[in-house]
C-alpha cells in the first residue's frame, strides 16, 4: 500500500501514527513545502519569548520519520491531484502515485488588501520560517505594528514584546480575541496586556501603507519599524477543489475524514467538521481537532474503522502569566464566577454547551468532557461543578467510566 500525505504538521503526524497502528509495512511519503521536520506551531511564540530552545519546538523525536518508515520530500509543493491516475504532481516536476492520499495542507495567512501594501515589507506569524525572519529584525528600539488582535496576533505580541521598544495592535473588531472571549473576558486580558505596555487601537483598520507608516480608516496614523499582519487565515482547499472534490468554506469530509473523491482524505485546518456544540458543519482550526482528524484518517486509510464525530471548539493558551481555556458556544443561560479568576459556564437544554476560564483552568477537562459527551446535567451535581469541577460531582458509575478511559 502506497500512502501519500500532503502537509507535515499536526494532522499529518497523527495520520502517520494512525496508519502505523493498522499497517506496519505500507510505504508512507510526506510532501512538505517547509524545509524542517514537523514542529509545534503554538511553540513559536515561546521560542521568540526565550522560554524554549529552537530544537525543543520539534513535534516528535528526531527519529520519528525513520522509526515509522516515512520518506519526507522537503521544500516541495503539491501542485495537482489526478484522481483518475491516482497521482500527485509536485513543484519539482515529478509525480508520485498513491493508493490512499491525505490532504493535510492546513491554512495560509489572510492578508487584507490595502493601498500601498506592496511598498512595505511585512511578516506573518504562521510558520517557523516566518518567525525566524521576524526575529532577525527585532531590537530594543524598534516600533512594531501588529495587525490582528486574535490568537495569532497576540501570540506574536507575547513572543516579541520584551525584545522591542513598543508594540501597537490594530484590529477592526471592538475587542481582542473576539472569536473565543466575551466582552468581560476580553477586557480582563486587554487590561493585563496593556499593563505590560501593549497599545491597542480597536474598531479600526489599516487602509493605506507607506514605508514606516500605516494610515487607519479613522485617519489616525501609526508609525512602525516592523509590520506583522496576523489578521486571520484562509484554508488551503484548492488541491481538492481543482480535483473535483466538494468544498464549501473548507473541504467537505465525512466522519471517517473521507472527501468526496475516492481514496482521498482530508484532515486539519483545511476541512470541515460537524461541531457538536453548534450543530453545524464548519472549520474548527484547532490543534486537538487536527490531531483527532489526522489519526482517524490514518487508521481508515490503512483499512481500519475509525470515526471522529465529537468535534467541538476548544482553545487553551497562555499569554505571559494569563492562562485561558474556552470551549463550545456561548448560548443559553450563563453562570459567572469571578471569585478566582474569571469563569463563565453556558447551559442550554440541560447540557453544558460552552465555557470561558481565565486563570482558573485547573481541571478544565471535566467541563470539556461534559461538552464532548453531551452529558445531561441532571445526571451530575452541577451545583458542585459550578464551583469545583471534580469527579465527585458525577455518579459512581460515570466516575469509574471516566477513570477507565484515562488509564
Amino acid at each position: 500500500m502506497q500512502y501519500v500525505i500532503i502537509g507535515n504538521s499536526t494532522a499529518a503526524t497523527f495520520a502517520i501514527e494512525g496508519i502505523r497502528a493498522v499497517d506496519k509495512a505500507g510505504s508512507i511519503t510526506v510532501i512538505s513545502d517547509e524545509t524542517r521536520p514537523a514542529y509545534g506551531r503554538p511553540l513559536i511564540s515561546y521560542y521568540l519569548y526565550g522560554r524554549i530552545k529552537l530544537e525543543n519546538t520539534d513535534y516528535r523525536s528526531a527519529s520519528f520519520y525513520t522509526d515509522n518508515g516515512v520518506t519526507v520530500k522537503y521544500g516541495v509543493r503539491a501542485e495537482k491531484i489526478d484522481p483518475e491516475k491516482k497521482t500527485v504532481a509536485l513543484s519539482d516536476g515529478s509525480t508520485i502515485g498513491y493508493d490512499k492520499l491525505l490532504v493535510a495542507t492546513g491554512s495560509s495567512p489572510l492578508v487584507p488588501p490595502a493601498e500601498g501594501l506592496d511598498t512595505v515589507q511585512y511578516h506573518t506569524f504562521m510558520t517557523m520560517d516566518s518567525a525566524l525572519a521576524l526575529e532577525k529584525e527585532l531590537s530594543p528600539e524598534k516600533r512594531v505594528l501588529v495587525v490582528g488582535a486574535g490568537l495569532i496576533g497576540l501570540k506574536c505580541v507575547e513572543g516579541i514584546l520584551d525584545r522591542v521598544g513598543s508594540v501597537t495592535v490594530v484590529d477592526l473588531a471592538a475587542r481582542i480575541l473576539p472569536s473565543i472571549l466575551d466582552e468581560e473576558g476580553s477586557a480582563i486580558v486587554q487590561e493585563r496586556l496593556g499593563a505590560r505596555g501593549v497599545s491597542f487601537i480597536l474598531g479600526d483598520c489599516a487602509v493605506r501603507y507607506a514605508p514606516g507608516l500605516a494610515t487607519l480608516r479613522s485617519g489616525k496614523e501609526v508609525p512602525f519599524d516592523i509590520l506583522v499582519i496576523a489578521a486571520g487565515v484562509r484554508p488551503n482547499v484548492s488541491l481538492v477543489r481543482e480535483a473535483g472534490g466538494e468544498v464549501n468554506r473548507g473541504i467537505v469530509v465525512n466522519d471517517r475524514q473521507e472527501t468526496t473523491i475516492p481514496d482521498v482524505y482530508a484532515a486539519g485546518d483545511n476541512c470541515e467538521s460537524y461541531d457538536i456544540c453548534s450543530g453545524t458543519r464548519r472549520i474548527l482550526a484547532l490543534l486537538p481537532n487536527a490531531a483527532f482528524q489526522g489519526e482517524t484518517a490514518g487508521r481508515n486509510m490503512a483499512g481500519g474503522d475509525a470515526a471522529f464525530d465529537k468535534a467541538a471548539p476548544f482553545n487553551a493558551l497562555g499569554l505571559f502569566d494569563t492562562h485561558i481555556a474556552t470551549a463550545g458556544v456561548y448560548e443559553g443561560e450563563a453562570y459567572t464566577d469571578a471569585s478566582e479568576g474569571y469563569k463563565k459556564l453556558f447551559v442550554k437544554d440541560n447540557k453544558l454547551v460552552g465555557f470561558i476560564l481565565i486563570d482558573c483552568i485547573e481541571r478544565a477537562g471535566i467541563y470539556t468532557s461534559l461538552i464532548r459527551e453531551q452529558t445531561p446535567l441532571d445526571t451530575v451535581d452541577f451545583e458542585l461543578l459550578k464551583k469545583n469541577p471534580a469527579l465527585m460531582a458525577f455518579a459512581r458509575g460515570t466516575r469509574e467510566e471516566i477513570l477507565t478511559r484515562r488509564r
